[in-house]
């Protein structure tokens, strides 16, 4: 095609503060898969919203079909042919497979139509689906086909995908980018944005980067290494994690036994959980997402029960102590859910610091917060992870989710934890923060702490674990050494492999 199927000329977004998109053009051809790439805070969420209706530019026009195209809401930009997949699933656990998709359709048919309509798409593009399901009953993979049928039936000439593949196993990928291309051959052009370089290279046709906002070059992916592309997102070289030499001490954090119902209906409850990490060993735990990973972090940072002695540090019993007695004694943790969970949504992000840094970091006297300390803790968090922010009085949910993201693990590696509990440390980051991030992890394990690290992100866990396990169904698998493993065995053990023995270790 000579014209393009999007195109997107000056677009401009600005708020308090900050310029999110300036003066962004490219162009979006029919069948092309078109990556879009940038490091935190670089623009790309504001310029898929602008383009699903959701927010409105200030200035510049887009045209589809080549006509002008300016969606006051995301119905619009459905009607004109524009789906989107959202990186947090947009999904009722309580209904149905069917029931969901109805609630995303403009005009849903009957049930029963529906429920065939599902089967036949969804066997068609290979991403079986079951109409009559619970959603809360599905793996992170499954939610995410409901999504994209849900988005299919619509008949899209451009789909936009945000952040795809973070909730799947490799073999759920490789399902994922056969559909993609699938849909690509039929026309149907695809936005994708994705920290995960190697995706891109594999999958994409084109890709613009965006920094600070400006759209500052394309490139061919199949021809780019990541490394490149990365440093064209970030404008300059970054050095890879290096790992320190260092010899494991003693056990610093033993789990025995542990068995915990969760707390939500449609959770996951651990079930004899055995396990151990060092001072100075980083154990790696995979699983895809809803294995017992939110279960396991909330018994181990005190917000989940345990029986007294199912949890030991440094050897004393913490089964029975809440959170805050925890962090006294030095186990700390950063869970995956960052703004809500990690963070406080509308306080800013010195009263953050205080909420977790209270006791270590001496942020209190006499039964008054010193809030000149809790300023200067959150500029120190700030600074040294290169948190992308007016200052310390913004708040939280004001940060790209990237940037809250690298602000909540700062703030615990900061106070030195004995022991760090982290859940999806790299989530949403591109990659340099990714680098820094992991590279903090290692930095604090040669410095004598025992790291807990959960991620559904493979290429981490081989990069900074000594030992690697998987949770599938609130089972732990067996623990083996991470440099005899390979991602092929990786991904059968988070997808709960036969032959996979639970281990005493």
């Amino acid at each position: 095609m000579t014209t393009p199927l999007l195109s997107i000329s000056g677009l401009t977004k600005a708020y308090p503060g900050v310029v999110a998109n300036d003066a962004v053009s490219f162009d979006i051809m029919e069948g092309e898969v078109h990556a879009l790439l940038g490091e935190n805070g670089a623009g790309k969420s504001t310029l898929v919203k602008m383009i699903y209706g959701l927010v409105k530019p200030d200035s510049g026009a887009m045209a589809l079909h080549g006509a002008p195209y300016a969606p006051p809401d995301p119905h619009a930009a459905r009607k004109a042919g524009v789906a989107m997949v959202f990186q947090h699933f947009s999904l009722f656990e309580a209904m149905s497979v069917a029931e969901n998709v109805a609630l995303g359709m403009e005009e849903p048919p009957r049930l029963r139509d529906l429920a065939t309509r599902i089967r036949d798409v969804s066997e068609t593009y290979g991403l079986p689906l079951d109409p009559g399901r619970i959603v809360g009953d599905l793996s992170a993979g499954e939610r995410q086909r409901v999504e994209i049928i849900r988005c299919l039936l619509q008949d899209p000439r451009l789909l936009i995908m945000d952040e795809p593949t973070s909730v799947l196993t490799p073999q759920e990928v490789e399902i994922l980018f056969q559909t993609l291309r699938k849909l690509s051959a039929e026309g149907v052009a695809i936005l994708y944005i994705s920290h995960k370089l190697e995706e891109i290279r594999s999958l994409c046709d084109q890709a613009t980067i965006l920094r600070q906002g400006r759209n500052v070059g394309t490139c061919l992916p199949r021809e780019t290494s990541a490394r490149e592309m990365a440093e064209m997102m970030v404008g300059s070289s970054f050095a890879a994690p290096e790992r320190a030499p260092r010899a494991p001490g003693e056990v610093a954090l033993e789990i025995t036994g542990l068995s915990v119902a969760s707390p939500s209906a449609f959770g996951t409850a651990l079930k004899d959980i055995h396990l151990s990490v060092q001072a100075g060993e980083i154990l790696g735990l995979g699983g895809v997402a809803g294995n017992g990973q939110d279960e396991l972090l909330a018994a181990l940072s005190g917000e989940l029960p345990s029986d007294a002695g199912a949890i030991r540090l440094n050897g004393t019993p913490i089964g029975r102590f809440g959170p805050t007695a925890r962090r006294e004694l030095g186990l700390l943790a950063a869970p995956e859910e960052r703004l809500g969970h990690a963070a406080a949504p509308d306080m800013s992000l010195t009263e953050n610091a205080f909420l977790t840094g209270a006791q270590r970091e001496g942020l209190t006297a006499r039964g008054f917060i010193r809030w000149t300390a809790s300023r200067a803790f959150a500029r120190a968090i700030i600074e040294r992870f290169d948190v992308r922010t007016p200052g310390p009085d913004v708040a939280a949910r004001a940060l790209s989710g990237g940037n809250l993201q690298k602000f909540v693990i700062g703030r615990e590696v900061l106070q030195r934890p004995r022991v760090l509990v982290v859940n999806q440390p790299t989530w949403g980051v591109d990659a340099a923060a990714a680098a820094a991030i992991r590279q903090a992890l290692l930095n604090l394990a040669a410095n004598g702490a025992a790291i807990l690290c959960i991620s559904q992100d493979l290429d981490e866990l081989m990069e900074i674990s000594d030992r690697f396990g998987a949770l599938n169904e609130g089972r732990l698998s067996e623990i083996r050494p991470a440099q005899d493993l390979n991602v092929e065995e990786i991904g059968l053990m988070m997808g709960g492999a036969h032959g996979m023995e639970v281990a005493h270790v």
